[in-house]
């Protein structure tokens, strides 16, 4: 296995469930970021600041992490741009059907003993194995 860091995974698990868990008890809400970039598109008063906010917060702490950590930017892909848009097609398109992404079913859900969440989490996980492994075997 190559790069494997099982400290920093650990300590970036427990930032995002601390990070989850904060957001709950501030807001009262999921910390699901598809919900949340959702609520964007369907705009209602006094409820789109925070959502734009916490949006930016990814996108500033992501461009903070290439600023700080050059190296994290070097991703090497061998799979055409046509497959990555896609694959991001067919994510957001599973996001629809699961009413939720892996931050609020997987993070936050999972975390609230939500027997909904654990349901979808095994399907997000097994899906994205099967792909994985057929795309691995076959494509590649």
């Amino acid at each position: 296995m190559e790069n494997f860091t099982p400290f920093a995974s650990l300590i970036g698990g427990i930032l995002i469930g601390l990070a989850c868990a904060l957001f709950m008890l501030m807001t009262g809400r999921i910390c699901g970021v598809s919900g949340i970039y959702g609520g964007l598109l369907h705009l209602q008063r006094g409820d789109s600041l925070w959502r734009f906010l916490f949006i930016a917060g990814l996108l500033v702490g992501g461009f903070l992490s290439l600023v700080l950590f050059p190296e994290s930017g070097n991703i090497k892909l061998n799979i055409p741009v046509s497959t990555l848009i896609l694959a991001g097609l067919l994510v957001g398109v599973g996001v629809r059907l699961g009413s939720g992404c892996t931050s609020g079913h997987g993070v936050c859900g999972v975390g609230r003993l939500s027997p909904r969440s654990f349901l979808a989490s095994a399907v997000f996980l097994s899906a994205g194995m099967a792909v994985a492994t057929f795309l691995s075997s076959y494509l590649v």
